[in-house]
């Protein structure tokens, strides 16, 4: 017998996207287009994507945008894009990761800016997800750069378990387009869904209900904080106008100062 979810709505939440995904010669021309309709940005530091020029011109974007900045963190794998998983102690993930939000951080400071998150790419995204240890690791890594800052991080019971083992604040993000495993886990065997029909509709029903369908046919508990947007479909500016139409999102700080009592 299948399990009755209670439902749940979601009021607030978070869009995100990537930004200086770009490196010299090789330069993305349509990452701007979701500028006006997300509430936070995460910006490539330099190891996976982004060089000085790049990093520089998204921060004064996202400023003139009044939007949340975040640094963008990956492998040191700049000719893979960062998609290929490397294996790290933990002192050298930590190197890895300190240094790229510093070099943001000291950007951000010199343009009056400071930023907020901290979010992984690639293989290191994808290993945050489903490995335990090695997000603990990222998340001690970012409370050594500032204990303010949050921790965007696949949905599921390890970011769950990683906020209270490390007592970092994280956000758990939500891709419409990839499909999940039964424990929130994503399933990188299937092709991501770029139907934007099917999206939206995906995106009302975990707002009224916070639960999204798994590869089982059942559904899950996602308890999601901010929906990631990729740039890199030919739809994607469709879909994330079509999503903003449904609801105003709210930077994940901002959040949580309203459930705090902080802000109105």
């Amino acid at each position: 017998m299948q399990e009755v979810l209670e439902r749940k709505s979601i009021k607030n939440i978070d869009f995100n996207c990537d930004l200086a995904q770009a490196y010299g010669v090789y330069k993305n021309n349509t990452e701007y287009e979701l500028l006006d309709y997300v509430s936070s940005v995460n910006i490539s530091c330099g190891f996976h994507s982004g060089d000085p020029s790049t990093i520089k011109e998204a921060l004064l974007k996202a400023k003139n945008k009044n939007v949340v900045i975040g640094a963008h963190i990956g492998f040191n794998d700049i000719q893979g894009f960062g998609y290929r998983p490397v294996e790290l102690k933990d002192d050298e993930l930590e190197a890895l990761v300190v240094y790229q939000i510093g070099a943001l951080m000291s950007f951000a400071k010199a343009y009056g800016l400071s930023i907020e998150h901290v979010r992984p790419h690639g293989a290191m995204y994808k290993m945050a997800g489903e490995d335990f240890t090695f997000s603990c690791a990222i998340a001690r890594a970012i409370k050594k750069c500032s204990d303010w800052l949050v921790y965007y991080a696949p949905v599921g019971d390890i970011t769950a378990k990683v906020a209270d083992y490390t007592g970092i604040q994280v956000a758990q993000e939500l891709s419409l387009e990839k499909t999940y495993n039964a424990d929130l886990t994503i399933d990188y065997s299937k092709e991501d869904n770029t139907n934007n029909y099917d999206l939206i509709k995906r995106f009302q029903h975990l707002l009224h209900t916070s639960q999204i369908r798994n590869n089982l046919g059942g559904m899950s508990f996602a308890d999601v904080d901010t929906i990631h947007f990729s740039n890199k479909y030919k739809n994607s500016l469709e879909l994330i106008q079509q999503a903003r139409q449904t609801m105003t999102p709210t930077p994940v700080n901002y959040n949580n100062a309203k459930i705090s009592g902080w802000v109105d």
